[in-house]
This record gives C-alpha cells, structure tokens and sequence, in this order.
C-alpha cells in the first residue's frame, strides 16, 4: 500500500467509526426528545397517547382544583384552546391562575396531560419563546416585544 492509500484508509476509518457513534448517540437520545406543544397543537395535531411532550400555556382562571392527597388538576391554555392538566406533587411558588407555565409529561387516552413537571414563570417578564410566540399567534401577548428572549 502506498502512503497515499493508508492514508485515505485511515481517513474513511475514522469517518466509519464518528459516524457509528454519532448513529448511536442520536439512537439514545431518541427518548429523552421533548417537543413543546401548545394547546391548540395539541388539539389539531394527532399526538399519540403515552407520547412525552411539554405543553405550555397560560393556566386557566378558576380551573386550579386541589384535592387532599398533592394532586392538583387544571386546564392550560391559549386562549384558543384548553387542556387539562393532572399532577401530583409540590407545585411551584409562583404557580397560579391567568400565569404562565410549562408542564412536562404524558398525554392520556382520554385528552387529559399527566404532568410529572410545573414550571411556573419567575417573574413578571419571563415567559419560554415558545409560549410567547404561541400567545403572540393568538392574539393574547401582552409583553414586551423583548420580553420572549
């Protein structure tokens, strides 16, 4: 074999080999993926039950429904649309009604999102881009233009 060749060998086996652990680390992270859906994604999109997603929206004024046993239950929205929202555990301190927030879980066979994470925002300027661009598509942004970023 020529220098040349060895070479170019050498070269096609690295590229072999970064390409195999590029495959393998893509296969891994499938999974772990989550896409942010808003309710009316969720509404006009045929999302498969069980599916992991995030959904982020406003929380409903005067659907916050506390039971004994840390469960909370309360609909997200966009002002277009509205999806209830059960989870179980210590919300945060800043969560409450008409304020945004980010859940992160499962959707249900019968339309209802199993959270297993609330994210509320922390302070009044604060919303994730994507909700805010989803309010903004709505009609409904009240912030500032800068505020999303």
């Amino acid at each position: 074999m020529t220098r040349k060749q060895r070479r170019l060998t050498l070269i096609g086996s690295a590229g072999a080999v970064l390409a195999v652990a590029l495959g393998l680390i893509l296969f891994a992270l499938n999974d772990q993926i989550v896409f942010f859906q808003s309710p009316t994604d969720i509404a006009s999109k045929d999302i498969p039950s069980g599916q992991r997603i995030r959904l982020g929206g406003l929380v409903e004024e005067g659907s916050v429904e506390r039971s004994d046993n840390a469960e909370v239950t309360f609909r997200v929205t966009d002002t277009a649309n509205a999806v209830s929202v059960t989870y179980k555990g210590i919300l945060p301190d800043l969560f409450r009604e008409g304020q945004g927030v980010v859940t992160e879980g499962v959707l249900g066979a019968d339309g209802t999102f199993v959270a297993d994470s609330v994210l509320a925002k922390h302070d009044e300027n604060y919303m994730p881009k994507e909700v805010a661009e989803a309010l903004k598509d709505q009609g409904h942004w009240q912030g500032e233009e800068g505020a999303a970023n």
